[in-house]
């Protein structure tokens, strides 16, 4: 049952953004709702990817400009619903750390010489002479 409730869920949230895409955001309100309340009934969590399109004050499905505002404020992502009013605020990922650069105290490994990798004791394009 629970594969199934995913499946559905699947499908309401492609229907919902198909709908919200022709201009129809009341019926795609309505697929979120079906979503959400399906994914209730059989304790199924929605996908993060799902959880971030759609409001949670009042299960409309957002499309930026439309039925959204994003604002960055110092390092946060705030988005206001504009058919209820309620802001999400979420936290921007920020950037993988850089190694450290070499200072005065590392030693950087030191790069090989030329020829160095060459095999046990034949030089590159020589072949082995035979008597």
């Amino acid at each position: 049952m629970v594969r199934i409730a995913r499946q559905r869920i699947d499908d309401l949230f492609g229907l919902a953004e198909q709908e919200s895409l022709r201009g129809e955001f009341d019926l795609a309100h309505r697929y979120v709702v079906l979503a959400r309340e399906i994914g209730t009934r059989y304790n199924v969590h929605l996908l993060p990817e799902y959880r971030e399109v759609y409001c949670r004050g009042c299960s409309a499905y957002w499309i930026e400009g439309r039925t959204v505002r994003t604002r960055l404020r110092s390092g946060r992502r705030v988005r206001t619903c504009l058919r209820c009013g309620r802001a999400r605020r979420t936290r921007l990922r920020r950037e993988e750390p850089t190694p450290p650069a070499p200072g005065p105290g590392r030693r950087t490994p030191a790069p090989f010489p030329e020829g160095a990798l060459v095999g046990a004791g034949e030089d590159e394009g020589r072949s082995p002479e035979r008597p």
